[in-house]
């Protein structure tokens, strides 16, 4: 009888940390001292991670709701989730420290850096990118990075260990031939042509740097190595793409879509995209997706098919308290949800090789925005839906003194198979089995 390997410490050895002391990010093949006691069967559905963020977030009387616990009762928008009530979890009394600036905190949501509109600010590694660093590449394209409606050079939620911007794709077309439309030979041919120089490249810069190296003081050198070891990691990503440019691409019943044209129809543009997200999920395209919707970059647009927005979507969120612009936002809002009810639906009704698709997917939705009319940046409206997690409740922290956000990223990251007890301004983790949360 085989029995599970019992290790002395109790750590379960993590594939790709083993190798990152010596600057490789490749993963060691799956040995029994890194397989914890008890494990799931081999054949247990992949972890995946899908992240939406509305810029400009929800009205937050109608979103959270007045009790908390397992037994509350639902808000208003929230009951447009009412089938779904079980599936997922609502948080109240969330933010992150210090990244405050209305607006200038879009590009924080998934990274915690604080101060964004200081002069020295540099954003930092987003939870998707943090994610991909510590599971390596599992899939065709390691993390998939979306957008609606995106002001492509200056929003994204996903950014680099070195806080560099990792522009976001809002073409569903372009998205769909990239997963799912294999090139032909001569497009194959060009691909690896260009891995190759790229290759070659990244070897002239290496010898340069050898020789540059000498006589650096003490600061330069760690900097040096960090350089070092991006290059490292440069060439196993080429080196993992060459060996993805040949092989066959899942078929998928659907045809290529077609881009809808124009920022005005909002809401079919954001339900085209999280259908090409479902199918990523389904083919085992990738296992981690962002999506920000950029509602500030949003011009008036259709609420209904009977109804347009008298205003471009940010004009609309800074209501002082007008009825007529609250109402409309209202609407916007529900719409929303009704949106984000169907998504969840087409996840609980897909099968991932025994169980939905839904439960071994956390999705998250929120916003950096508390509440837009005021630029304010604390009360962060944060639902996650699926992956697993014991739902169905409000955990409610202080409105007046927030639990960082980040709290609950290292539970999603535990939940993605990720040892870590730290991301971003966390003091902890946000225990998902309890109804006070606190841990």
């Amino acid at each position: 009888m085989n029995m599970p390997h019992l290790s002395v410490s109790g750590a379960v050895v993590n594939r790709r940390r083993f190798l990152r002391g010596i600057g490789v990010g490749l993963a060691l093949p799956a040995l029994e001292c890194m397989t914890p006691v008890f494990a799931k069967s081999v054949d247990a559905p992949p972890k995946r991670m899908l992240l939406i963020s509305n810029n400009l977030g929800v009205l937050p009387k109608p979103f959270f709701p007045t009790t908390s616990g397992p037994g509350y009762t639902l808000s208003p928008y929230l009951k447009e989730l009412a089938e779904h009530r079980q599936d997922f979890t609502v948080f109240s009394g969330l933010s992150h420290p210090n990244v405050i600036g209305g607006h200038m905190t879009d590009n924080c949501f998934l990274t915690a850096a604080r101060d964004p509109t200081g002069s020295a600010f540099r954003n930092s590694i987003s939870l998707d990118q943090y994610a991909f660093d510590h599971l390596g590449q599992q899939t065709r394209f390691p993390t998939l990075n979306l957008g609606v409606n995106i002001d492509r050079a200056n929003r994204s939620l996903s950014w680099t260990r070195d806080g560099a911007i990792i522009p976001a794709e809002d073409s569903p077309a372009a998205l769909f031939r990239r997963l799912f439309i294999m090139g032909s030979k001569t497009e194959i041919a060009q691909q690896q042509h260009r891995l190759q120089k790229q290759r070659s490249i990244l070897d002239a810069v290496a010898n340069d740097l050898q020789g540059f190296q000498r006589g650096l003081g003490h600061g330069d050198q760690q900097r040096l190595d960090q350089y070092f070891t991006s290059i490292r990691e440069l060439e196993t990503a080429l080196q993992n793409a060459d060996e993805w440019i040949t092989r066959a691409k899942p078929a998928v019943d659907r045809e290529l879509p077609v881009d809808i044209k124009g920022k005005a129809k909002f809401f079919p543009k954001i339900e085209l995209m999280l259908e090409m997200i479902r199918l990523a999920f389904e083919s085992d395209s990738t296992r981690i997706v962002t999506l920000m919707i950029d509602a500030f970059a949003t011009p008036a647009f259709e609420i209904s098919d009977e109804e347009k927005s008298s205003a471009t979507y940010h004009h609309l969120t800074h209501h002082s308290e007008a009825k007529g612009k609250m109402a409309q936002l209202e609407r916007i809002d529900f719409r929303q949800m009704r949106v984000l009810q169907k998504m969840l639906q087409a996840f609980s009704e897909r099968s991932d090789g025994g169980p939905r698709l839904l439960d071994s997917t956390m999705v998250l939705f929120g916003s950096s925005m508390g509440d837009a009319n005021v630029h304010n940046n604390t009360n962060l409206p944060i639902l996650l839906a699926g992956g697993g997690f014991k739902h169905g409740q409000h955990l409610a922290f202080d409105q007046g003194n927030n639990a960082p956000l980040s709290n609950l990223f290292v539970s999603m990251l535990q939940n993605m198979g990720i040892e870590t007890d730290q991301f971003g301004s966390s003091t902890g983790l946000i225990d998902m089995t309890s109804a006070a949360g606190r841990k």
